[in-house]
């Protein structure tokens, strides 16, 4: 028999080739052995299963002439008419080229000015000697993220009011007269890509400063020692240190941006500024769930998921292309 400590060495797959013991009895043992860890794994994979993988079936009625008053037995008896949903999606209405519009332009915002805004804060904070301010900055970032976006909503409005706003009522003081900054077509992307960083950066910041305690200190010393300035050795060893947690957080950004953004523009945006708000998530939500569109919300909600996939598929790519490493 194999020592402890040899046992403990090898691998499953060693084991079972030099103990001959079929993978099926190492998987139970294992089962049986960790069991109560196991445990809990299972709330996460039902959510997963129920939420993620069970509504695919659903995408079926992207084909169909769906009547929900049909139910569920409705995606097997309704109606098949191919791509036409899709063929009416792409050449037979604007609405969803402009929807499409803006969720282009408001994920370029989001990643463009939302995608560095974390870096540099973790950045700042990881320059603090003083620990008692960088604990008080930190928590001051991390608060916005705990609260929910309705909340949030709530005290923007109440901010941006053109009655009692604080910042219209310091517009006044100031001569100026108020603005309506929710009704304002080109106010709006301004304040939702603002509120976005506002509440997630502080999230973002613990990813990047997780990866900064990674690096190895002795580089640093041996960088100071040879006469680097502060800013130099961020530039050659904190940014290249924390450089494929960022291409991972990017791809995974990248990815997620479509899909993002359904709450808080719902709770933000109004009629009057549909034209640059309105957005895929909240485009479906109009057209399935109030105008009961069922079949032609899924045929949006498919191609903006294939396209989802496609860019981080994309952006995969390019990173391990470039030898930045990706996600696989």
């Amino acid at each position: 028999m194999l020592s402890n400590a040899a046992n403990q060495a090898l691998d499953s797959k060693t084991k079972q080739r030099i103990l001959h013991i079929p993978k099926k009895d190492l998987v139970l043992k294992d089962l049986k052995r960790n069991r109560w860890l196991y445990m809990f794994l299972v709330p996460g994979i039902l959510f997963i299963f129920v939420f993620k993988y069970f509504p695919i079936i659903w995408n079926i009625i992207a084909f169909q002439d769906y009547n929900i008053a049909d139910g569920i037995s409705g995606i097997f008896t309704g109606k098949w008419v191919g791509f036409k949903h899709f063929k009416y999606l792409f050449f037979e209405t604007y609405d969803f080229w402009q929807v499409f519009r803006n969720m282009a332009l408001i994920a370029l915002y989001r990643i463009v000015w939302g995608f560095p805004a974390p870096i540099i804060l973790a950045l700042l904070l990881n320059e603090v000697r003083r620990m008692w301010f960088k604990k008080l900055a930190q928590t001051i970032a991390y608060l916005p993220y705990f609260i929910s976006w309705v909340v949030v909503a709530g005290m923007v409005q109440l901010i941006l009011s053109p009655s009692e706003g604080a910042v219209n009522e310091l517009i006044k003081m100031l001569g100026g007269e108020p603005v309506a900054f929710m009704q304002r077509k080109e106010w709006f992307r301004t304040i939702l890509v603002s509120i976005t960083i506002y509440k997630e950066i502080g999230y973002g910041t613990i990813i990047y400063l997780a990866a900064l305690a990674g690096i190895n200190s002795e580089q640093y010393e041996s960088a100071v020692i040879d006469g680097a300035k502060r800013l130099q050795t961020i530039r050659y060893i904190t940014i290249p240190g924390i450089l494929p947690t960022m291409i991972v957080v990017l791809i995974l950004q990248v990815g997620s941006i479509l899909r993002g953004g359904f709450e808080q523009v719902l709770l933000l945006y109004s009629p009057v500024v549909y034209e640059v708000a309105d957005i895929i998530p909240t485009y479906v939500y109009r057209t399935g769930i109030q105008m009961g569109r069922f079949s032609y919300s899924a045929a949006v909600g498919l191609f903006e998921s294939v396209l989802a996939v496609s860019m981080i598929l994309v952006t995969n790519k390019l990173a391990g292309k470039y030898g930045k490493g990706g996600l696989w």
